[in-house]
């Protein structure tokens, strides 16, 4: 078959989320059209596993399998995620969340950040109406309470949105399952050549150790950081943005649970980089994410087991990475998903949404027998501006800090951010506008909880917004804080909505190890073919 062919047989190299989630999404969409979904993976290999926190656009990506969510997080001894509290991050002792959700109510004409400016700027209410006060989600996590949106637009919680916490092997495995039920077909073995066709450079087939020589027609590389046929048969590109993102190293160290679970992720600025901490029933994900020319590996795993709020459970991962993306993740009849096309730190829990979207990605520009180059050029300029505006995003939080404590944080107050960046920056600071770009991932409410919480303060409102009496701008605004204060007080405690709806059937089985880490050869990078 060559590369320009009908494809028939797709072959997934490797497991884990990214390969799960793949083939689970190709035996809903492809199989019943006769797609035959073969994924390979080797017991002996393990899997990253440390994407345990995730963005709302999961839920949909279960619902498209019909997963039951109340399953879903009994299953993988998950809890619910209302956004991620950011700790001494604009400088310490600062703290603000990022919601998942909207802050108040727009009007016809303008978005309610322009009111809450208006009041600012009058009489410099922002200490005592600070954002977190109008947004639900926000609300409802201090309180360590949870609840799902409302379908009625007039009601508070209509202004909600949540995504998950959870085991990211177990995840795997439920997926694995689910799969196999449909009919795809998977074959253990550790991979050791990959042919390829001297006529067109396509991928023919792949060697496993045992003998067993495996063909296709498209092979989706879910190899992680190896990207064994991308990276290394492929030897595709690797575009790095350490200059923008210096984090490189990560070490992650479960924790026993240690008090009430709570309903959000907590992200804490250290010197040298950041810590983690997820919330599962079972146990709690801790890590640290930090430049390796600025921080020792001695030293950031000081900083994290000081951090901890249980007892350590196992021993530390170390994990090694670029920042940045392949130059093209569809090469030939090569498709990267997941690690093995590009990485970017866990600060905002992206790293399965990146997942998520290449499949959905692939699966509209699923090959024809028309030919692939057009569907490969679009799924590349597609993926490739899916990166940058996250990259984006992610650098704001470290441009935007004022902390000084040390050359990491200084080198990054300093530094000069992508041109697509500084642009925001500058509309945001003369007036608070803020524009949404296509269907990029994070939204206007996104932007403006990580900016004003980091102390990026507009020097101006929208002018519109002068047109409402103060007075009634003022009443207006105090209903709205009402309102949602009351809502998140009805709310249940999130330890109490999980035991009744969603426990994991015991801490044991919930913490059982279906993850194994693999060794970190320091000999390479995430980077390198």
């Amino acid at each position: 078959m060559t590369v320009e062919g009908l494809v028939r047989r797709v072959v997934i190299v490797g497991g884990g989320s990214a390969g799960w989630m793949t083939a689970a999404a190709m035996a809903r969409l492809l199989m019943p059209s006769g797609v035959e979904v073969t994924l390979v993976e080797s017991d002996a290999i393990g899997t990253v596993g440390v994407g345990e926190a995730t963005i709302p656009t999961i839920r949909d990506f279960n619902a498209l399998l019909g997963i039951d969510e109340h399953q879903f997080i009994r299953e993988t001894g998950g809890s619910f995620k209302l956004g991620i509290e950011f700790v001494d991050w604009g400088r310490v002792g600062n703290r603000y969340f990022h919601p998942f959700g909207t802050f108040g109510r727009d009007t016809r004409t303008l978005r309610f950040h322009q009111l809450w400016l208006r009041r600012r700027h009058d009489d410099g209410r922002s200490e005592q109406e600070g954002l977190e006060h109008y947004s639900m989600a926000a609300l409802a996590a201090s309180r360590g309470r949870f609840g799902t949106p409302s379908s009625d637009p007039n009601h508070p919680l209509s202004t909600v949105s949540y995504a998950y916490h959870f085991d990211a092997g177990r995840y795997a495995m439920l997926l694995r399952r689910w799969s196999e039920a449909k009919g795809v077909r998977r074959i253990e073995g550790r991979i050791t050549n990959v042919r390829r066709s001297d006529r067109d450079g396509a991928v023919a087939s792949i060697a496993l150790e045992n003998g067993t020589e495996i063909v296709g027609d498209l092979f989706i590389d879910c190899s992680g950081f190896a990207s064994l046929l991308l990276g290394r048969a492929m030897a595709e590109p690797f575009e790095e943005w350490s200059h923008w993102l210096p984090c490189d190293r990560a070490i992650a160290l479960p924790a026993a649970r240690s008090g009430p679970v709570l309903p959000y992720t907590r992200s804490t600025a250290v010197r040298g980089g950041w810590r983690w901490r997820i919330p599962l029933q079972h146990r709690t994900g801790n890590g640290i994410v930090y430049s390796s020319a600025h921080l020792s590996d001695e030293a950031a795993l000081k900083e994290l087991r000081a951090g901890l709020e249980g007892e350590a459970v196992g021993e530390p991962r170390h994990l090694r990475f670029i920042a940045g993306h392949r130059r093209r993740l569809w090469s030939r009849n090569v498709v990267a998903i997941g690690l093995s096309g590009g990485f970017l730190e866990p600060l905002e829990s992206t790293s399965i949404h990146l997942i998520q979207t290449a499949i959905t990605r692939l699966l509209t520009l699923f090959p024809t027998a028309a030919g692939w180059q057009a569907e490969r050029a679009e799924f590349n300029r597609q993926s490739v501006s899916e990166y940058e505006r996250i990259r984006d995003f992610l650098i704001l939080h470290y441009k935007a800090s004022t902390r000084d404590d040390d050359a990491f944080w200084r080198y990054c107050g300093d530094m000069r951010v992508p041109d697509s960046l500084a642009r925001r920056l500058d509309l945001f600071r003369a007036a608070g506008r803020i524009f949404r770009e296509g269907d990029e991932l994070f939204s206007e409410s996104s932007w403006l909880a990580v900016m004003v919480g980091q102390g990026i303060m507009p020097h101006a409102h929208d002018p519109a917004a002068d047109a409402i009496p103060a007075l009634s701008l003022a009443t207006q605004m105090a209903a709205m804080r009402s309102a949602l204060a009351r809502a998140a007080d009805q709310l249940a405690l999130h330890e109490d909505y999980i035991s009744r709806c969603c426990a994991a059937a015991s801490a044991v089985d919930a913490s059982s190890p279906d993850v194994r880490w693999p060794a970190i050869d320091r000999s390479r990078t995430a980077a390198e073919p």
